[in-house]
Order: structure tokens, then C-alpha cells, then sequence
């Protein structure tokens, strides 16, 4: 086996060759050689200086059949040939090995993820391994009641958690967690986990597109004490995740974290005063046609004084995976730094990346999470 000593990145990714893992991949691959690509589209391209750059970046993961990246890439239709052509070599060299075996309880699933991951950091000694959670939206679970991992390692049909199957590999093998997906982690089984290994988390549900804007609008109505009487929002994607999340039950927590993350900023549900309801609506719809091109529709009523209506109306037509694949790399450098300085447990500062913000002092408006994680990079300059 050869051994890479660089000093960089390794992303380890569950669901690592759907449409924003293998975005991920020709990003981190053209980090390698042209960096111009993506580097200036990073949060964290000027932070960090002694990081140091950690251009050098590569991905590993796990995926159902996985499959050679061209393939991949082909299907799911994120990028023209004409862009990840160039790194071919790079992409046949990340290795991708068969995802969790759903027959297998989670104790045993927690083994396996641990072998490849520790056959990955003996690969790659010289790089930092950061573990990124991007399984679809699956089924919410009641997972609170689990206060330890023998307890969540005693349950019936426990083989059906994949992402905690990961994540506790991870936080065994001392790999920081980011949790790009919808699905709940953060129970108090893994908290105690990460506490007892020294790992930080961050993270859940990647706040990419529609969401990061209606933060920054539902934040200016706040601060404009411009009351919000209705707020429609629209998705429409053709993409693999879009057909997930046609299933209600796949769908739940997404929809929950989308709605909860607008009355969080406002204080208040649109329209509760007005019509004795909320009046704050959010759709997924599955389209074909649009691919991995999601776009979004959003119709905000709002009243000035003496109660007079206006309306603002916004359409996003943006790329999921295009919008996620950078967020997902500041958040690898930020993870990097943290560990190295001795972070554990959930890091709330990052909550400007998520959609489900943690801890009672979190702020959920934009000026309050953006100061947050200029005051978090301040202070690890300090140490």
C-alpha cells in the first residue's frame, strides 16, 4: 500500500458519489492542480495562516455499489465533462469501499467503518482526516432516550442508523464529524462519545441555497420591525435527493429544519396574529427537468404602517451541489483547526453553515451568527 505523505486533507465521506459527495471530489482534486477554481470561493481562503493553505486535499468514502467516478459523474449531471476530465487521474486514485451493511447490527457496522478508516489513515499519514455526512434524508428516529452507546448498541433493529454507524466509527478513530444531512446525530449517546474521544462535531442539515437567503431577508424584516405575515417557499429539484424526499417520512426533518430556522430569526410564526395560524409554508417537489439545478420560489407578505400590505418575491435557480461542495470544504478547515486546538463536542459557532443551530446563546439571525464565527476565528488566532 502506498503511503501519501503530503501535508493536507482527506475527506471521508459517507454517501460519497452522490451529486454533492462527487462534486466534492473534483473540487478537492482540482485543489491539487488548479486551485484558482474553487480557493476563492472558500469562507476560509484568507483564514488559518498557520494552517497554511492545505491545498493538497483528497476524498475517500463509502456509497452503495460504488462505481468509477466517470460513471458517476456522468449520472449525475452536476458538471460538464470538460471540467472534471482534467483530474481524471486524481478521482480513479479515491478509493470508495461498499457502504454499511444494513443485515449487519451497529456494533458490527461501527467495526467495519473503523477497519477502512484506519486502513485510509495509515494510506494517507500525512493528511487530516475529517469524516462528512452525506447520506440522504432518512426516517426521524427517537433516538434521545439513548444516554450511551451500549444502551443504542442494545436496541432492536439498530442496524437501520447508518449515519450513526459512521459518525461513532469516526469519533472512535478520533475523526472530527461534520453533519451535512438532515438526519439527527446529536443524541446524547454520540455527545458522550465525542466528549470521551476528544472529537468536535459540527453541524446539522447544510444551510446551502434557499434557506441561507431567507435568513438573510427574515433578518432584515426583524431588524426593519417589518411584521411577516405569510411566507410561501417552493423547491423544485430533479436531482436523486429530490425523489428521496418525495417519501413524507424521508422528508420530515428536512421540512422541520426548513421551517423552524425562519420563526427562530422573526421570534414569531408569520401570521399567527393576523389569522390565528401560522401562515409559513414549505414545499419539496420533485421535477425531473431541473436536475441537480434546483430553484427556488419565495413569497414573503409583510405590512408597514397602518397595517398596509406589500409583498416581495424572490426565485433562486441555483446549483445544489455547486453551493454545497465549497461549504463543505471551509467546514474540513474549520474542523482541522478546531481538533488542533483542542475542541470537542459541538462547535455552535459554526451556525452560520447549518440550518439547526444548537445551544441556548446560539443567535439564529445572519449579523448574530456571522459575528459568532468572526469572534470563533479570532480566537483561535489567539491560541
Amino acid at each position: 500500500m502506498t503511503s501519501h505523505t503530503k501535508q493536507g486533507l482527506l475527506l471521508l465521506a459517507a454517501g460519497a458519489q452522490g451529486a454533492i459527495g462527487s462534486t466534492l471530489a473534483v473540487a478537492a482534486a482540482s485543489l491539487n492542480h488548479s486551485p484558482e477554481l474553487v480557493l476563492p470561493y472558500l469562507m476560509t481562503a484568507d483564514s488559518f495562516p498557520a494552517l497554511g493553505p492545505r491545498l493538497h486535499c483528497r476524498l475517500a468514502g463509502w456509497d452503495l455499489g460504488p462505481a468509477p467516478w466517470q460513471a458517476c459523474l456522468e449520472q449525475n449531471g452536476v458538471l460538464e465533462k470538460g471540467l472534471w476530465v482534467p483530474y481524471a487521474d486524481d478521482l480513479a486514485g479515491f478509493p470508495v469501499r461498499p457502504a454499511v451493511d444494513s443485515k449487519q447490527n451497529l456494533e458490527g457496522q461501527v467495526r467495519s467503518v473503523k477497519k477502512d478508516i484506519a486502513a485510509w489513515k495509515t494510506e494517507y499519514s500525512g493528511l487530516d482526516p475529517i469524516f462528512v455526512n452525506l447520506l440522504p434524508a432518512g426516517v426521524c428516529h427517537d433516538l434521545a432516550r439513548f444516554s450511551s452507546q451500549e444502551e443504542l448498541y442494545a436496541a432492536e433493529d439498530n442496524g437501520s442508523l447508518p449515519d450513526l454507524a459512521y459518525v461513532l466509527a469516526a469519533l472512535e478513530s478520533k475523526v472530527p464529524v461534520i453533519n451535512f444531512t438532515p438526519n439527527e446525530i446529536e443524541i446524547p449517546a454520540v455527545l458522550e462519545a465525542a466528549k470521551v474521544h476528544q472529537v468536535p462535531m459540527a453541524g446539522r442539515d447544510g444551510k446551502t441555497g434557499q434557506t441561507y437567503f431567507k435568513i438573510v431577508l427574515a433578518s432584515a424584516f426583524r431588524a426593519r420591525n417589518l411584521p411577516v405575515n405569510g411566507w410561501y417557499s417552493l423547491n423544485i429539484l430533479g436531482n436523486r435527493d429530490g425523489a428521496n424526499l418525495m417519501d413524507p417520512e424521508h422528508s420530515a426533518c428536512k421540512l422541520s429544519n426548513k421551517t423552524d430556522v425562519l420563526e427562530n430569526v422573526l421570534g414569531y410564526q408569520p401570521g399567527r396574529e393576523v389569522f390565528g395560524r401560522s401562515a409559513h409554508k414549505v414545499r419539496i417537489d420533485y421535477y425531473p427537468p431541473r436536475g441537480d439545478a434546483k430553484e427556488a420560489w419565495d413569497v414573503i407578505d409583510f405590512e408597514g404602517i397602518f397595517g398596509l400590505p406589500m409583498s416581495l418575491r424572490m426565485n433562486l435557480q441555483g446549483r445544489d451541489s455547486i453551493l454545497a461542495a465549497p461549504m463543505v470544504l471551509d467546514l474540513a478547515r474549520w474542523m482541522c483547526v478546531l481538533q488542533k486546538t483542542g475542541r470537542s463536542g459541538l462547535v455552535t459557532e459554526l451556525a452560520l453553515y447549518f440550518k439547526k443551530t444548537f445551544g441556548p446563546t446560539t443567535p439564529a439571525d445572519f449579523a448574530g451568527q456571522t459575528a459568532l464565527l468572526e469572534e470563533l476565528e479570532r480566537s483561535l488566532g489567539q491560541e
